[in-house]
């Protein structure tokens, strides 16, 4: 089943666009960052990303959620964030990159396991700090772009999301995703023609 990633910079609307996605009866997969954040803060942690440990605990949930992801029975999953993202986050902390999150990379890449078509959210002008988000807005920037540079260095092609209304951004993803899959079914139908014409 098509599996859709979404990304950008914090605080650009991602999980209302999830929520809206959800809503809308589509499934969806929640951001392990985020989560793995706020656990480690309520065990006492209140810097969690400044240990190196960080990044494979995400890398980890991550992986589950994604397992878990493939028993589901729908069309279309959407995904808030991938192991993409972890690598972006790990070289915006100034990480090595771990061999977790590097035989990881490798994976989702060789077997193909998200679209290679990628929605980016872009950023809506300002942030809002919260426990989990702790950035400027001008170094969300910089975060921002570390995302869309990394995202290009593995082949990924964003379709950008831009700033505006949730309802409009949740109908582009939607319709785009719609696209997708009838020039999709289009060109599967092609082949299954072209090879009865060459038996």
């Amino acid at each position: 089943m098509p599996r859709y990633i979404l990304t950008g910079t914090p605080g650009a609307g991602k999980t209302a666009l999830l929520r809206g996605l959800e809503v809308n009866g589509q499934a969806v997969v929640e951001e392990a960052a985020t989560d793995v954040m706020a656990l480690r803060q309520s065990l006492g942690d209140d810097e969690p990303s400044k240990d190196p440990s960080f990044i494979d605990a995400i890398v980890g949930l991550q992986r589950q959620r994604e397992s878990r992801a493939r028993a589901a029975e729908a069309d279309v999953i959407y995904f808030d964030r991938s192991p993409i993202c972890t690598l972006a986050l790990s070289r915006y902390l100034r990480f090595p990159t771990s061999p977790l999150l590097a035989a990881e990379i490798d994976r989702i890449v060789q077997h193909a396991v998200y679209s290679a078509t990628v929605f980016f959210v872009r950023n809506q002008g300002s942030i809002q700090a919260t426990a989990a988000r702790r950035i400027t807005f001008e170094d969300s920037l910089t975060f921002e772009q570390l995302h869309e540079d990394t995202y290009r260095q593995w082949g990924f092609e964003l379709v950008e999301v831009p700033a505006g209304p949730l309802v409009q951004r949740i109908a582009l993803v939607q319709q785009t995703v719609e696209q997708l899959q009838r020039n999709s079914s289009s060109a599967q139908a092609g082949l299954r023609e072209a090879s009865g014409e060459g038996s």
